[in-house]
């Protein structure tokens, strides 16, 4: 399916996955709206892209700010492709010596990578199911888990749990919008470079890079995106969690 003359969507576009996204799908020739907080580079992020780049401030767990940019990005051209790339990991133990982690600590990471998730999934879906058939394709809905839904450390419970709901409702998704013409994919990274990670001792993301049998690296937000490219162009892609990890199987801690 091709994306020029079409529009693209992507959540959490201002930085790391998401912007590597954003950046690859205009590159193609996608007018793209970003959906960032208010705080982030997202104005930067359009300003740099120029023409065909739309800054849509607002929350993924707010549906009547991803319904937003939705229209948006459908008012721009017929959208095509959405990504799901908005998330939060912060490490949550279930209790420590004061007792059990209060919900409130562990409840937003829930409500940005489930809920957020789904919220995209909904609406973008909605507004494709009204496209015309592009290669037999009406739209193509990516969705991002983490290798953590599989493997998880410890105090990724909250973060794999939400990870792994993602991961669950990838085929039922496919099912159901299959009579749209739509498709549904997730893709589960493994460690890579990105703001979330770069704010971790240095010592540390050495650690986690040699973990990666090959290549003993982390990955790079640019081949995040290009397998993205890779799946809205092939149509046989549907259903399926793709784990994008150089093999690694992550240790408990």
């Amino acid at each position: 399916m091709r994306v020029s003359d079409a529009s693209a969507l992507v959540t959490g576009g201002a930085s790391g996955l998401g912007l590597a996204a954003a950046q690859r799908f205009h590159r193609l020739g996608a007018s793209v709206v970003i959906i960032d907080l208010p705080r982030s580079a997202g104005e930067q992020v359009v300003e740099r892209l120029g023409e065909r780049a739309v800054f849509v401030p607002g929350d993924v767990t707010v549906p009547a700010d991803v319904q937003r940019a939705v229209q948006r990005a459908a008012d721009l051209a017929p959208l095509r492709v959405a990504v799901a790339a908005a998330g939060i990991g912060p490490p949550a133990k279930m209790f420590d010596r004061d007792g059990p982690t209060p919900l409130e600590w562990v409840r937003p990471t829930i409500e940005v990578n489930l809920m957020g998730t789904y919220h995209v999934l909904a609406y973008a879906s909605h507004a494709m199911s009204s496209n015309e058939l592009e290669s037999g394709d009406r739209g193509v809905v990516v969705c991002t888990a983490s290798v953590a839904a599989y493997d998880g450390q410890v105090g990724q419970v909250a973060y794999a749990a939400s990870k792994g709901a993602v991961v669950a409702m990838t085929l039922p998704a496919a099912r159901e919008l299959a009579r749209h013409g739509i498709r549904v994919m997730t893709v589960a990274p493994g460690p890579f470079d990105t703001p979330l990670m770069a704010a971790m001792p240095e010592k540390a993301k050495l650690s986690v890079a040699a973990q990666v049998p090959h290549p003993s690296r982390l990955g790079s937000p640019e081949e995040y995106a290009a397998l993205l490219e890779h799946i809205v162009s092939n149509q046989m892609l549907n259903g399926e969690v793709i784990r994008l990890d150089g093999a690694i199987r992550m240790s408990p801690r």
